[in-house]
């Protein structure tokens, strides 16, 4: 199976290699005392639990690292609904080698399938709005790109990856820039001074600040913490206008409260939770023979 586009593949192997090190260390003395070197074995990773697989790419890469010899097959795609007891992947050589791989091979599928599943359950409950669903920044550090990518197998979008593909005016910039009108005109200044087209995103957390933003020329607006019933009315005024910009509601929204938002017509709905407050996905590695 091949590594997705957007992962880079030396990057991959080098965060796999530490994960490996991590783990083994200077050995794995249980299995070398209790599995004989010769002895071959067929196991298998398999659901718990019904959800959203994703991973298999890299439970592949990361066997390989442990042992080369051995047969890897991933039996679902990225994105695939899987139930309790379905087989996600098969293999077959060293015994030794399976079983040393098996709790970082699993650690990384049940955190990725974690997300993925979390992210189609969210967008299940949305399905019938033009509404998309984004996570945020709030990820494992080092690990984002993979946080991000799990987001779209579930039918998630992504947000910025960084703090250098997009401007997001927040609080704190609001603060230190004297306003929200000051800060916008700061950001289109420097970008003008560097030759450089960004998209521009405000954070905004009073109705006086939204309209501030409205008249400034952003691509978007993000409303942090108003109520379905504040974004709603938002988003009827920038209906009312005419405007482009787009709106995003943001701030402790939850499964819960999630399609009141989405309810109000807002573009976007971001949603930290996707990434930060993971439930892995149970999944168990099974020696058959």
């Amino acid at each position: 199976m091949a590594i997705p586009a957007q992962i880079e593949s030396q990057w991959l192997i080098a965060t796999l290699e530490t994960a490996l090190r991590e783990d083994i260390g200077s050995g794995d003395f249980t299995t070398e005392a209790t599995v004989d070197d010769s002895q071959l074995a067929h196991a298998r990773i398999v659901a718990k639990e019904t959800g959203v697989f994703c991973g298999g790419w890299l439970a592949e890469c990361l066997f390989e690292l442990v042992d080369p010899q051995l047969e890897v097959r991933t039996t679902r795609s990225d994105g695939e609904r899987v139930a309790p007891n379905d087989t996600v992947l098969e293999l077959n050589g060293r015994a030794r080698s399976i079983v040393t791989g098996e709790r970082v091979a699993l650690n990384f599928l049940q955190r990725m399938s974690g997300i993925a599943t979390n992210t189609r359950r969210i967008c299940d409950l949305v399905s019938q709005y033009d509404v998309q669903i984004l996570d945020t920044r709030k990820t494992v550090p080092g690990l984002r790109v993979l946080d991000k990518y799990c987001v779209t197998q579930g039918g998630g979008h992504n947000h910025r990856l960084g703090l250098y593909d997009m401007a997001l005016i927040k609080e704190n910039h609001v603060a230190l820039a004297g306003g929200v009108g000051k800060a916008i005109r700061r950001v289109k200044d420097r970008m003008l001074l560097l030759g450089r087209e960004i998209r521009i995103e405000v954070e905004v957390e009073t109705k006086e600040e939204f309209l501030e933003a409205v008249s400034s020329g952003v691509d978007y607006i993000m409303l942090d913490n108003f109520s379905e019933s504040e974004v709603e009315e938002a988003v009827q005024f920038v209906k009312k206008r005419g405007d482009k910009v787009r709106l995003e509601a943001s701030g402790n929204i939850t499964a819960e409260s999630v399609l009141n938002y989405a309810r109000t017509g807002v573009h976007r709905i971001s949603m930290g939770a996707l990434t930060h407050s993971v439930t892995a996905f149970d999944l168990s590695l099974r020696v058959d023979s």
